[in-house]
Formats: structure tokens, C-alpha cells, sequence
């Protein structure tokens, strides 16, 4: 089931839209404000957002674009906003998609699921992103061709990445999966190995796997083409 953050002020659409993607294995959370959508983001990490510009307390483009900073997931601008330099402005501030209202709820459906294929692909128990192809059955990466060499550690902690690509990591999250402990404020063995792992991808910019200061790490699906 995957996760929708839907930031609609209109309660009756809202409603609407809920009830369609949840015949179709949405969890859909409804945020009504747009001063809401931050703080319900980061307490739920949903795998997408469906997002109207016009909202009380905070502007959608502005919530797009603190947003994309946060996260790589696919954002939807959904709105009745007809303006051409709405459509560039909410592309420029980092959405994938925009859609006018009103719009039938199998297109919506549709353009979601375009999204979340473009993003990536599962293929049996391989991960696919762009020229990226991690592979779980074999323990093996391997990007644009070319076979990465990794040890244990350094499998684990991309594969954990990777499984949760669009999402912020914590390293206590990170630590707990791989290991079976919680970060104790001093431990640097994943911020090391997040290192190594850059330099092997010439990440030196930190696009592919984003630090996000003061949360932990997130691995940007986007970034491997």
C-alpha cells in the first residue's frame, strides 16, 4: 500500500479523491492547511503528495519547493489555476507533474502511476533506478554498466537507502536495521560509510545520496540517470 499525502483545502474533493485512491491501495492522509503540510510530511513520510497551490495559512508553490528540498518522492500539483506561469513556476519549484481541475479520477489515478513508475522500478528482487541496479538475491550494484565492488557494511546500509528512496533516513533507523543497536549521539560508522559510498558513485555533490542536516540521510531516486 502506498502512502498519499493529499494537501487539499476543498473538503468535498478531498473526500472524493480520498475515497478513489483507496479502492486502488492508497492510504491517503488529507491536509487541509497549507501551514500543515510540513510537519504532517515529516510525520508520516508518505511516498507521494498530490498538492493544490490556492490554501490557507501557506502558498502551494512555496510548500513545493520546501518540500523538494526535503524529499525526492513525486509531487502533483493539482489545481484550478489556469495560468500557464502557475504551471512553469510549480515545475520550477520542483514538481513532476501538473494537472488542472477538474480532472476525472481515473486520469488522476493514471498520471500518479506514470509518476511512480518513473521514479523507479521493482523487477523481482532487483531495484532499478535510471543506470542503477541493485540487486538483493545476488548482493550486487551495479551502475551504468559497471559492477561496484562493495563490502557487507557497504551493501547493507545502500540497500537500506535505496529501499526507502524519497524518504529521510535517521541514522538511529539506519543503525537499528543494520545492526540491531540505536545511534548514541557519537557513533560516525554510517556518516564513514555514506562517504565511501559517494566517492564510488562521484557523488562528491552529496545529489545522489542527499544529506539532510539534523534528520539523517535520503537516497534521491531521480538522480541516477
Amino acid at each position: 500500500m502506498q502512502r498519499l499525502m493529499l494537501v487539499e483545502d476543498d473538503a468535498r474533493l478531498a473526500a472524493l479523491i480520498k475515497e478513489y485512491l483507496e479502492e486502488y491501495d492508497y492510504q491517503v492522509d488529507v491536509v487541509t492547511r497549507g501551514d500543515q503540510a510540513l510537519a504532517r510530511f515529516r510525520q508520516n513520510l508518505p511516498d507521494l503528495v498530490i498538492l493544490d497551490l490556492t490554501l490557507p495559512g501557506v502558498d502551494g508553490l512555496v510548500i513545493c519547493r520546501e518540500l523538494r528540498q526535503l524529499t525526492a518522492i513525486p509531487i502533483l500539483i493539482l489545481t484550478a489555476r489556469e495560468d500557464s506561469f502557475d504551471e512553469v513556476s510549480g515545475l520550477e519549484q520542483g514538481a513532476d507533474d501538473y494537472v488542472n481541475k477538474p480532472v476525472q479520477p481515473r486520469v488522476l489515478l493514471a498520471r500518479l502511476r506514470a509518476l511512480q513508475r518513473r521514479g523507479h522500478a521493482v523487477s523481482g528482487t532487483d531495484l532499478v533506478f535510471g543506470q542503477l541496479r541493485i540487486s538483493s538475491e545476488n548482493r550486487t550494484v551495479f551502475w551504468r554498466g559497471e559492477e561496484i565492488a562493495m563490502n557487507s557494511a557497504e551493501f547493507k546500509l545502500f540497500a537500506i537507502l535505496a529501499k526507502a528512496a524519497g524518504k529521510v533516513m535517521s541514522r538511529n533507523d539506519i543503525l537499528v536495521r543494520m545492526r540491531g543497536i540505536e545511534f548514541d549521539g557519537l557513533d560516525r560508522s554510517i556518516d564513514n560509510c555514506v562517504s565511501r559510498l559517494r566517492r564510488k558513485f562521484d557523488d562528491g555533490t552529496a545529489e545522489r545520496i542527499k544529506t539532510v542536516w539534523g534528520e539523517g540521510y535520503l537516497f534521491s531516486p531521480s538522480a541516477w540517470e
